[in-house]
């Protein structure tokens, strides 16, 4: 049985509520030194951008103390660097703390904010914000749910808990309850559970529906409907039974009722300019129940949030916002 490696503390403090990058140099390759790797794996960062990082004494080792330069290549030897922060627009949306103990705390996420830090959103997502509002450096994410997604999210205060609550994810031991505005379709019987197999290749924007045994099970309920708009608008309570990637999308877009200001289903839209926060995608995520796997407490958690469209279809389709109350 393999051991696992032991992976040291970070030697470097979080800059704006982010960690450093920890890379652990590959067992097998042809570099003669750890800033030859580095070189070739940041080679998205721009010419220069790590031989500054290495005259500035920016890379450590597990002990604080700065890689120089010509350092040997050692396999399996972990460095820690701070990535240069993007330039980010700031989400203009508050996060509304909806409980927090000395275990968890859950948030009502707005949309437009991203989870965790990833790609071109860093400062700017719950995890980075959370850790400045609350103090708490430890935070992490149990969970994720998507950037443009609004609802509740479940973050541990106890690197040593995490596991734990996790686990509960991974086992689908949460009861997860999303609300979604999108077209009514009298024709379309409800309730109904859509099964089918989704996959999503790494690169591509969307997720699809192919052959095969099934890996996504969506339960689609009929909460009301009204005739704001050409065929009337309806809001929707969906229940996941999985976590495929876009699962909900996907099922709503097979049903003939795509979710409201959907970028990618049932087709990719060109992209809006950042700092653009018109009509978010209409999808909540309205509860979360556990059986804490800490204390033992029940848990049953519920989003305040009205979601824009079904407050008012007109201000929603012209870009107007009053904020959370709205469905931000």
């Amino acid at each position: 049985m393999r051991r696992k490696t032991r992976i040291p503390p970070a030697p470097l403090p979080q800059r704006h509520g982010v960690d450093p990058v920890r890379v652990r140099l590959p067992a097998a390759g042809a570099w003669a030194t750890v800033r030859e790797h580095l070189v070739e794996r940041l080679s998205g960062a721009g010419d220069g951008v790590v031989d500054g990082m290495f005259d500035a004494g920016l890379v450590v080792r597990a002990d604080g103390r700065a890689v120089p330069a010509d350092a040997p290549y050692v396999p399996g030897m972990f460095v820690w660097f701070h990535r240069e922060l993007p330039d980010e627009v700031p989400v203009p949306f508050p996060l509304e703390v909806v409980h927090r103990d000395e275990h968890i705390v859950v948030v009502d996420k707005p949309h437009f904010l991203a989870t965790t830090p990833r790609g071109s959103h860093v400062a700017e997502t719950a995890l980075a914000r959370l850790r400045r509002e609350l103090d708490i450096p430890t935070l992490a994410a149990a969970h994720r749910l998507d950037r443009l997604t609004a609802g509740l999210v479940l973050f541990t205060v106890r690197p040593e808990e995490r596991g734990a609550y996790q686990t509960l994810f991974r086992d689908r031991l949460v009861r997860k309850e999303y609300e979604a505005v999108a077209p009514y379709d009298p024709g379309l019987v409800l309730p109904r559970t859509v099964r089918s197999r989704i996959v999503k290749e790494r690169g591509e924007l969307t997720a699809r529906e192919v052959p095969g045994e099934p890996n996504a099970v969506s339960r689609v309920e009929l909460l009301d409907h009204r005739p704001d708009r050409a065929g009337g608008l309806a809001r929707y309570r969906l229940v996941p039974g999985t976590g495929q990637t876009h699962q909900l999308r996907v099922h709503m877009t097979v049903l003939g009722v795509p979710i409201l200001g959907d970028p990618f289903y049932p087709e990719v839209t060109a992209p809006v300019p950042a700092g653009d926060f018109r009509r978010p995608l209409q999808l909540l995520a309205r509860a979360l129940e556990f059986t804490d796997p800490v204390t033992g407490e029940e848990h049953r958690f519920r989003s305040g949030r009205v979601l824009a469209a079904w407050a008012s279809y007109d201000r929603w389709a012209a870009g107007m916002s009053d904020g959370p109350s709205d469905g931000q």
